[in-house]
């Protein structure tokens, strides 16, 4: 049904209801003229008087009574549904679907979210923790988490975190029998767990710097993984070095489990960025995301 058509059903249930074109015209904003037009166009498209009319009273014939009858219970939970968003532009409520890696997840939104989420038990949150850069329209996620530069220039974009200290990493048993290496280059010849990265085709390389000069090493190994946590079981296990953010294997390196590499050759990563297409009318509970992820 076109769109002009429902706005002439609509006007037609308020001067049946109303009884009076005045009352009606009022109600729905508009001149009792227009209305009396609408009205007379809605008969003529349907072949039949819908309203009685004398100089003194308007009353819905038994056609009109019948259209009434089914037309006005549709158009008040129209009313109703509209009138419960209400809720949404109020107060803080609602769900929301956060695609990111699980870094991200597990250090920075996890710790910021469970305070707010305290205080506002109307406001739920879904976590999608993957490595593919997710389109968050098309997908349907409210936002995304994902380092700056894989962020669309499109997109509104909140810095989260600082900058991500990496480090290369094997353990004591691993370096029984292979040597450190000295450089980036040298990791052709090691065992390297890899991280897969859906939306690159491939894996992840690992980024380093010397003397102001930044190169990436596409590395290759036995395993490969699609999470961050495993290739550190991997590292500790002996199983080869692996290239993660530094706050994961700290634990590890404190308890001399794990051994960092190539220390003066590190590079960082850029910082995570909450990410979201324009909102001009956000909602109190994504702008209470937003303001409790920003880093600071």
């Amino acid at each position: 049904m076109k769109r002009d058509k429902i706005a002439d059903l609509a006007a037609f249930v308020a001067v049946a209801e109303e009884k009076s074109f005045t009352r009606a015209a009022a109600r729905l904003a508009m001149s009792q003229s227009a209305l009396s037009q609408i009205v007379r166009r809605l008969e003529e498209d349907v072949g039949l008087r819908l309203l009685s009319r004398t100089t003194r009273s308007v009353a819905p014939t038994e056609v009109g009574k019948q259209l009434l009858d089914s037309l006005a219970p549709l158009f008040k939970d129209i009313d109703a549904s509209v009138a419960g968003l209400a809720q949404y532009r109020d107060k803080p409520v609602g769900t929301f679907r956060i695609t990111t890696v699980e870094h991200a997840a597990k250090v920075f939104l996890l710790p910021r979210l469970a305070s707010l989420l305290s205080e506002y038990p109307d406001i739920k949150v879904e976590i999608v923790t993957e490595y593919g850069l997710a389109d968050v329209v098309s997908d349907q996620y409210d936002a995304g988490v994902r380092l700056g530069e894989e962020v669309h220039k499109d997109m509104i974009a909140v810095p989260i975190s600082p900058e991500v200290p990496m480090a290369v990493v094997g353990a004591l048993e691993y370096f029984s029998r292979y040597p450190k290496p000295k450089n980036p280059k040298q990791l052709v010849d090691h065992r390297c767990l890899v991280l897969s990265l859906p939306s690159h085709g491939a894996v992840n390389e690992w980024r380093f710097t010397r003397r102001g000069k930044n190169s990436s090493i596409r590395v290759n190994g036995p395993l490969t993984f699609n999470t961050i946590d495993l290739i550190k079981d991997a590292a500790v296990s002996g199983m080869g070095l692996a290239y993660l953010p530094l706050d994961q294997v700290q634990e590890n390196l404190d308890a001399g489990l794990l051994s960092r590499v190539l220390d003066t050759w590190m590079q960082p990563l850029p910082a995570y960025h909450l990410y979201y297409p324009n909102r001009r009318h956000s909602s109190p509970a994504f702008r209470l995301i937003v303001d409790a992820l920003k880093h600071r």
